[in-house]
């Protein structure tokens, strides 16, 4: 069902079956909306699936620059479409970064641990899964960025606490993406490898989507950081 705090996001949420143990907060891409990935969650064949709420949160609604102003929902605007442009956003990143740390919040007053929350993102919304979980104060499962890219990478060094140094961080890209070229992801994947965190880079013969091996190993993944 659909959610709405006035403090908060709006969210699609997959409840646990038995005692909810974990949370799995996955965020959309630009345009789309919390029920993008709702279908995903029976594909995934977790191992542990009934201890698992899934929260699928919408990104609030506003006006994409390179789209003429046009208003919908996404996690930051897009002021330019040069892939080597500065000009980002970034004041957008860190006001969505908020919101996403108020539900992760909201699961650590509900009694599940930290370490039992894992970040998921689509594209904008990987971006804000790097950005926020690995600037977040309590140590978290691990991160999930596909298709993704991250533009305050730089940043990162300066704001990067102690707790999320060794989160497990899973980073996929499509070969042939037209969206967000493979190159900025790759850029994203060497500069946290630099820093030292545990990450794992995959890719696929794809555009700007996933496939039925990338959703198996991300399963792969989620069985593993969930213990």
């Amino acid at each position: 069902m659909t959610q709405q705090n006035t403090l908060a996001l709006e969210t699609v949420e997959v409840p646990a079956t038995s005692t909810h143990k974990y949370s799995i907060i996955w965020l959309h891409g630009l345009g789309a909306d919390g029920h993008d990935f709702e279908n995903i969650v029976p594909e995934l064949h977790l191992i542990d699936s009934s201890s698992i709420k899934f929260i699928f949160p919408h990104a609030p609604i506003q006006k994409i620059t390179v789209n003429n102003g046009a208003e919908m929902r996404a996690w930051y605007d897009i002021l330019s479409m040069n892939e080597l442009s500065r000009d980002v956003d970034v004041r957008g990143i860190e006001h969505s970064s908020v919101l996403i740390n108020r539900l992760i919040q909201k699961e650590i007053d509900g009694g599940i641990s930290s370490k039992n929350i894992l970040l998921v993102g689509f594209s904008q919304g990987g971006v804000l899964a790097l950005h926020t979980g690995l600037r977040f104060n309590q140590p978290l499962a691990g991160i999930v960025a596909l298709s993704a890219y991250l533009p305050t990478l730089e940043s990162l060094k300066n704001q990067r606490p102690e707790a999320n140094k060794q989160t497990p961080i899973f980073m996929a890209h499509g070969i042939i993406d037209s969206v967000v070229a493979i190159e900025m992801g790759k850029m994203a994947f060497d500069g946290l490898k630099t820093m030292g965190y545990p990450i794992a880079w995959h890719d696929y013969l794809m555009e700007h989507s996933l496939c039925v091996e990338e959703i198996e190993q991300i399963a792969g993944f989620v069985n593993t950081v969930f213990k």
